[in-house]
């Protein structure tokens, strides 16, 4: 179901101050996993934070929905606070790490980092809501990108502080990573978006039931990825890599045929089960993979743009799943309202005009609701017609985390025709001291 316009303004501003918030806590967290951690340590503390992330994918849905089906869902938010308060009357423990980096600010870099990813999320919400300026929008979002990647070159040229050292992006093991970090959480985000729309709107779920229904991927995201960091020993970790891209992507190939014809959660475990094992071992291993080689003094940079990379994934998917969905769901529904017999053409033409405007999700019980005063003849046929225009429109979403799951496989294959990564100097330096 579609957000009221109204709403929009008030969750993007939530959005980017929750953001302002994760872009400053995760590099600061694996920047002290960097600094505090060595050699097998460092890659087991790696992969508890991922398994810490796990469990809050498989408690979250849970909890949240039984907030929201039996309390309120502002009870969610108080319960961020508190949770936010426990964190950093925590924090006095935590071992700093001295930074020894420049410490200028680039103002306009930061600028135009925003407008680039903000502008393409947000472009993409716009679309979902039947916005006009969608064109706009992801074009700044375009053109401010390249114009940040113009802009950091030239800073470097004139060693001037920049947002980030493009020089990072000369490791193929960084930019691997990166990437790899960026296509798992582009595909999560779009599970995350497709699944329990299809739960609560055409199952009927309520918020705790579709929870309950999803525990299957997180509950086996967070085993796998707290079982590979302690298990994974000398294990190749691009292989790793490779195998959870591997089992990702043949989870979601088994859930999308199974997507139309599943009457209850149940139907649904098989796969989910596979592709949260996948998603356990990427967890577990591609932080590590991603920062272990890089040098102490830029590791802090290195966590801020592999953290931006998830981050940005994760919306990206989100927002581009949500948005394939309504539009698949507008154009079949329209189609087979348009080739209906039982429509008049007044018909067919209202309910494309109201597609055009507001696609929404809706459950066969809310759409009765909205056809009363409709003839039995003409409510059958739209009930009909959204019965069977419905799973089309999830079956594309999820199209959305296999394309995307196949990328990353691609990395992974290349990732193996590299010897895998060693630590960095003053990691091993630490670690014979």
């Amino acid at each position: 179901m579609t957000v009221s316009q109204s709403l929009i303004p008030i969750i993007i501003c939530w959005a980017v101050i929750g953001g302002l918030g994760a872009s400053l806590l995760l590099p600061s967290m694996q920047s002290l996993i960097h600094g505090n951690f060595s050699g097998p340590m460092q890659r087991r503390a790696y992969a508890l934070v991922g398994a810490s992330a796990a469990i809050a994918a498989a408690v979250g849905p849970l909890l949240g929905g039984f907030i929201t089906t039996y309390l309120s869902w502002r009870v969610a938010f108080f319960g961020e606070v508190v949770i936010i308060a426990i964190v950093l009357f925590g924090s006095r423990r935590v071992k700093e790490v001295p930074y020894t980096g420049e410490k200028g600010v680039d103002v306009v870099g930061a600028i135009l980092s925003a407008l680039g990813m903000g502008g393409l999320v947000v472009g993409i919400l716009v679309w979902e809501e039947g916005g006009g300026a969608v064109g706009a929008l992801i074009s700044v979002g375009i053109v401010a990108l390249g114009s940040l990647v113009w802009w950091l070159k030239r800073r470097k040229r004139e060693g001037k502080p920049a947002l980030l050292d493009v020089g990072l992006f000369a490791s193929k093991y960084f930019r691997l990573g990166v990437s790899s970090q960026t296509c798992q959480q582009i595909a999560l985000g779009g599970m995350m978006i497709a699944l329990p729309i299809y739960l609560q709107m055409v199952l009927e779920y309520n918020a705790l039931e579709a929870g309950l229904s999803l525990a299957p991927l997180s509950l086996t995201m967070f085993a796998v990825a707290l079982l590979a960091g302690k298990k994974a020993g000398d294990r190749s970790p691009s292989k790793i890599i490779r195998t959870g891209f591997l089992l990702l992507v043949f989870g979601i190939a088994v859930l999308i045929p199974i997507v139309p014809r599943a009457h209850s959660g149940w139907a649904l475990v098989g796969p989910l089960l596979i592709a949260g094992a996948g998603l356990g071992l990427l967890v577990s291993q591609l932080n590590n993979y991603t920062l272990a080689p890089i040098e102490e003094e830029r590791v802090s940079e290195a966590a801020a743009v592999n953290s931006a990379g998830g981050s940005f994934g994760l919306s990206f998917g989100l927002a581009f799943a949500g948005a394939i969905m309504l539009a698949t769901l507008s154009l079949v529904f329209t189609h087979k309202a348009n080739s209906s017999d039982v429509l008049s053409p007044r018909e067919q033409s209202q309910v494309a005009d109201k597609l055009e405007h507001n696609a929404e999700v809706l459950t066969n019980t809310d759409l009765e609701q909205l056809l009363k005063g409709k003839t039995q003849a003409v409510k059958d046929e739209i009930l009909r017609i959204n019965t069977d225009a419905r799973p089309i429109a999830l079956q594309i979403a999820l199209i959305v985390p296999l394309l995307v799951g196949l990328l990353g496989l691609a990395n992974g294959f290349r990732m193996t025709r590299l010897a895998d990564p060693k630590p960095s100097a003053a990691a091993e330096q630490l670690l014979a001291g």
